[in-house]
């Protein structure tokens, strides 16, 4: 691990020192091309509205092809992102000196002057919080062996980030817009901004809750305690989300239909998981295998992490090489989702700068903590 992460956070506080040292901090990363902005003003076409592909709370993405004939995705952080020039540094650290079919492509950067842009491989079909969860707007058809593919190919990148690279990487921020879909529906992880390096002999890194509410694991998001498995934990909202074709809340949706995890859980007790699975695959679906997934879902879901599976032992999982019925389950009694079926009523947004988490009135208390149905 490089340690200039450590020394940007040294440098004073003005403005144009930083983006100077930023300049000559992207410089020095190996394995990084850094980019002039009137490179990829050229290669967006001046940043044109026919080349965008996407838009969100961090800017703009832009496709564009480079100098070399290369298609790339530019994306363009905006003065009021919230990924700073933290985030933006990390990004690049984590990802520019790895490579996994399952991670994102990261060509190189631009730090000029005030311009923060990363540019990556080009994915044709944007990301599954775009197609498969976006309410019916995209015409691609997500058969089961896509579902599944997708699942196995998540799960192998995580594997890679969380067991083969060294130091190991969290990412923190697992979540249906954060994987990026190719020509052939193979899934891409992206977004590295929140990720965070763990020694393999560390339990646990105590930081600052960041990430997307829905995907937090509840260790994560009351004490600010993440570790690999907070990444699995993300993961088995993602993987109910892809089964079932649905985002994992939905507040137009009746009350008791809102949150998806509870709703599996509870389909899980009454042995009826199949009713859950995405009726857009009209019935086209291996029924043994959709109710794997789902609990293999919930086994990555569960409250306590020390339950939760190893991200390659849910590849195993998977992909068959490992019997998911020899796996214990609990019962539902996660005080995380036994809150939110009983107290949805009470609940109001909390605000913080990447997170946007739902208490009960006055807040979580040790009470709720250990409260079980």
């Amino acid at each position: 691990m490089t340690c200039f992460s450590f020394f940007f956070r040294k440098k004073a506080a003005s403005s144009v020192t930083r983006t100077v040292e930023l300049d000559e901090v992207v410089s020095g990363i190996l394995n990084v091309t850094v980019y002039t902005y009137k490179e990829l003003q050229i290669a967006a076409e001046n940043f044109s509205e026919k080349n965008k592909i996407g838009q969100g709370g961090f800017g703009s993405v832009y496709k564009g092809t480079l100098k070399n004939g290369t298609l790339a995705a530019i994306k363009v952080l905006s003065a009021e992102s919230r990924q700073g020039s933290q985030e933006f540094l990390t990004e690049i650290e984590v990802i520019a000196n790895i490579e996994h079919d399952n991670l994102v492509k990261l060509y190189g950067c631009c730090a000029e002057g005030n311009h923060r842009i990363l540019v990556y491989g080009y994915l044709e079909n944007n990301s599954l919080a775009q197609t498969l969860l976006g309410g019916g707007h995209s015409s691609i058809q997500f058969s089961w062996s896509a579902r599944c593919k997708i699942c196995v190919g998540v799960a192998r990148g995580l594997a890679f980030l969380h067991e083969e690279v060294r130091p190991h990487i969290i990412h923190r921020d697992i979540k249906a817009s954060n994987i990026l879909l190719d020509k052939d529906l193979s899934p891409k992880i992206s977004d590295f901004g929140l990720a965070k390096f763990i020694a393999p002999n560390l339990t646990h890194v105590s930081t600052r809750v960041a990430g997307t509410a829905g995907y937090l694991a509840p260790e994560y998001a009351i004490r600010g305690q993440v570790t690999r498995k907070a990444d699995v934990y993300s993961f088995g909202v993602l993987i109910l989300e892809i089964i079932c074709g649905r985002c994992n809340t939905n507040r137009r949706l009746p009350l008791k239909e809102q949150y998806l995890l509870p709703m599996v859980w509870e389909h899980h007790e009454r042995e009826q998981l199949v009713e859950l699975v995405d009726t857009a695959l009209n019935g086209i679906f291996n029924v043994e295998e959709a109710c794997k997934f789902l609990k293999i879902g919930l086994l990555c879901t569960q409250d306590m992490p020390k339950l939760r599976p190893s991200m390659s032992t849910v590849v195993e999982m998977l992909t068959g090489e490992r019997d998911v019925n020899e796996e214990r389950y609990p019962n539902q009694g996660c005080f995380m989702n036994s809150w939110i079926r009983q107290k949805a009523t009470e609940i109001r947004p909390v605000q913080d700068l990447h997170l946007t988490q739902y208490l009960p009135q006055g807040g979580l208390s040790i009470r709720h903590l250990h409260q079980k149905t």
